[in-house]
C-alpha cells in the first residue's frame, strides 16, 4: 500500500525535526498486512538517513519496534500506525530521537520513579479517536523507564487474539497479561493507578485561589482563562481534562473552524490554559462543597482546597439505560463509543438504544460495518433530525423498533441478546445480537453536591445570568446547569459570564 501524498508530506516534515539516530526492529511476513506495515517502514528509510531497518524476532507479525542504536525501548506497534495512530508513530519516532516531549517535568520524574517490570498491551482500531492518547501514555512511558514496554496491537490485524481475550471495547489495556484498563486514558490517570500520583499533602498545602474552577471541560478551561485574564489567582481542579470532548469526534458547528475533532480541540485548549500560569490539578474529583470562611472543596484523596470563590463546571456523562445486564456487559458488548468501537463488530448483529440525532448517526456509522443494526425508541416517533431519518431509512440492514422499552440486555459471560417491551401491546420480545450501543442523552454530574446547591429535579445546577447559584460567591457553568441547550460554544460563552460573575462578586465583596 502506498502512502498518499498528504501523509508523505508530513512525515517528510515531522522527520526532519528528529535528534538521533533511530533503528526500527521488524518482524514481517508475505501476509497482505505485513506488506502494508512494510510499505510505510520501507517509505520512513527512505525519507531519513537518520532511520536504518532491522529484521528481528519479535512476539508477533506484522509488528515493529522503535529504538535508539544499541537500546531497546520497549515501544512496539503491531500493525500499521495509521489513521487516527499516525501522531502516535511520528511522536514515538521523535521521542525515541531524544526530542523532548510536551508534558511536564513532574510527569517525567513520576515516570522515572517506577520500579518493578511492566510489559503493557494496548488493543486499539484505526478508527478509535481515543485510543491514540492511550497509546502515546504508554509509548512516553516506555521511552522513559527501561522497566516499562508497551505494544499496541491493531484489532483488525490481530482478530483472532482479540477474540481470544474477548476484547469487545477499545482502547482496552492489558498489563503483564492481566486486564488493566479500558476507555480513554491519560499519562496521569496510569500513573495514579500506578500508585505514583501526589498525596493529599501536596494539595492541602496550596495558598486559598481567588477563582477555584471544578471541571476543566469547555465551559470550566473558558471559566478559568477569563479569570487568569484579570490577573486573579486561578486554579482547576478536574477529574479529567477536556471532559466529554475527549470523546467527541467530528465538530462541524465550532464557529470559525469549519472541522476539528474533540481531542485536537482540548489539546488547543489546554495549550491555551497553561500559558496563563493556571494552577491545573488532573485526575482530581471533587467531593464535597462548604462554605465557610472560604469556600471548601474536598478532594476523593481527603485533600481541602479553599478559594473565595467556585465556579463548578463539572459537565454530563452518557446516561445509563438503567437495566439488568447493562453494567454486568459493560466492555463485554455494551458500549457507548461507535466510532472507537463499532469495528470491533464487524460483521455482526447490534442494536442502538436511542431514535435521537446521536442515537440514529450511530446507526448510519455502525450500518457500513456491521451485518445489522436495530434501533430501539422509547417514543412512537424517532426524535432524529429528517435529514439523518431518511439517511437511516435508505439503509438495507437496519431495522428501526418504535415505542418500545428496553427491559434487559441478556448473556452469560458476554452479551448475547435485547428483550424489550411492546410498549402499546405489553408483549416481551428478543433479540440476538453480539453489541449494543447506548445512546439516550446525559445526565449532569452533580450527584457530589448533595443538597448544598439548588439543583433541578434533573439535578442540574439552578443559575442565573451572571452564572451564579443560589450560595454567594459560588458559580456554575456548562453541561452540568439548567442551559436549555447543551453544546461545546454554548459551555465555553457560560463559562466566561461565570468567570465575569465570579470576578465582580470578588470587586464588590
Amino acid at each position: 500500500m502506498a502512502l498518499d501524498h498528504d501523509i508523505k508530506q508530513q512525515l517528510v516534515q515531522y522527520l526532519q525535526l528528529l535528534e538521533g539516530d533511530i533503528v526500527l526492529k521488524v518482524s514481517a511476513g508475505n501476509d497482505p498486512a505485513s506488506m502494508e506495515m512494510m510499505s510505510l517502514i520501507d517509505e520512513l528509510a527512505s525519507m531519513s538517513t537518520m532511520i536504518t531497518v532491522e529484521t528481528a524476532q519479535l512476539p508477533r507479525t506484522p509488528s515493529f519496534s522503535v529504538n535508539r542504536v544499541g537500546e531497546e525501548t520497549g515501544v512496539s506497534f503491531a500493525g500499521t500506525p495509521l489513521g487516527h495512530e499516525f501522531t502516535s508513530l511520528v511522536l514515538a519516532l521523535l521521542q525515541v530521537s531524544g526530542r523532548a516531549p510536551k508534558v511536564d517535568q513532574s510527569i517525567i520524574d513520576q515516570i522515572k520513579s517506577i520500579e518493578g517490570e511492566y510489559k503493557f498491551e494496548s488493543y486499539i482500531s484505526l478508527s478509535c479517536h481515543n485510543c491514540p492518547d492511550v497509546v502515546q501514555a504508554l509509548n512516553l512511558m516506555s521511552i522513559f523507564n527501561s522497566g516499562i514496554s508497551h505494544t499496541m496491537i491493531d484489532g483488525a490485524v490481530f482478530k483472532e487474539e482479540v477474540e481470544t481475550k474477548n476484547v469487545m471495547a477499545v482502547p482496552s489495556v492489558y498489563l503483564n497479561g492481566e486486564f488493566f484498563e479500558s476507555g480513554r486514558t491519560t499519562v496521569e490517570e496510569i500513573l495514579a493507578k500506578l500508585g505514583t500520583a501526589p498525596d493529599a499533602s501536596e494539595f492541602d498545602k496550596k495558598e486559598p485561589y481567588d477563582v477555584l474552577v471544578v471541571g476543566g471541560g469547555p465551559a470550566g478551561a473558558s471559566a478559568a482563562i477569563y479569570a487568569a485574564r484579570k490577573g486573579i489567582r486561578t486554579g482547576i481542579v478536574a477529574d479529567r481534562f477536556g471532559g466529554q470532548v475527549n470523546d467527541t469526534l467530528g465538530i462541524e458547528n465550532f464557529i470559525s473552524v469549519k472541522y476539528t475533532e474533540g481531542p485536537k480541540l482540548v489539546a488547543s485548549i489546554e495549550e491555551q490554559v497553561k500559558e496563563y500560569g493556571i494552577d491545573v490539578m488532573k485526575t482530581q474529583r471533587a467531593t464535597r462543597l462548604d462554605k465557610n470562611d472560604f469556600i471548601e472543596i474536598e478532594l476523593e484523596n481527603g485533600a481541602v482546597l479553599k478559594s473565595k470563590t467556585v465556579i463548578i463546571s463539572t459537565g454530563a456523562r452518557w446516561r445509563n439505560i438503567g437495566v439488568p445486564g447493562e453494567t454486568e456487559f459493560k466492555n463485554k458488548g455494551v458500549a457507548y463509543c461507535p466510532h472507537c468501537d463499532g469495528p470491533l463488530f464487524a460483521g455482526k448483529d447490534v442494536a442502538v438504544v436511542g431514535g435521537g440525532n446521536s442515537g440514529v448517526e450511530a446507526a448510519i456509522d455502525l450500518a457500513g460495518i456491521v451485518r445489522h443494526v436495530t434501533v430501539l425508541e422509547f417514543a412512537p416517533e424517532l426524535k432524529a433530525d429528517a435529514v439523518l431519518q431518511d439517511r437511516l431509512y435508505s439503509l438495507p440492514n437496519v431495522t428501526v423498533l418504535k415505542n418500545v422499552q428496553t427491559k434487559e440486555l441478556t448473556g452469560t459471560d458476554k452479551l448475547n441478546g435485547i428483550s424489550y417491551i411492546e410498549r402499546d401491546s405489553g408483549e416481551v420480545k428478543h433479540i440476538e445480537l453480539q453489541g449494543v450501543f447506548v445512546q439516550i442523552g446525559l445526565v449532569p454530574n452533580t450527584d457530589w453536591l448533595a443538597d448544598t446547591v439548588e439543583r433541578t429535579r434533573m439535578g442540574e445546577i439552578v443559575v442565573n445570568s451572571h452564572g451564579a447559584t443560589n450560595i454567594p460567591g459560588v458559580f456554575a457553568a456548562g453541561d452540568c446547569t439548567n442551559s436549555p441547550y447543551k453544546q461545546i460554544i454554548i459551555s465555553m460563552g457560560s463559562g466566561a459570564t461565570a468567570a465575569l460573575g465570579a470576578f465582580d462578586y470578588l470587586i464588590r465583596n
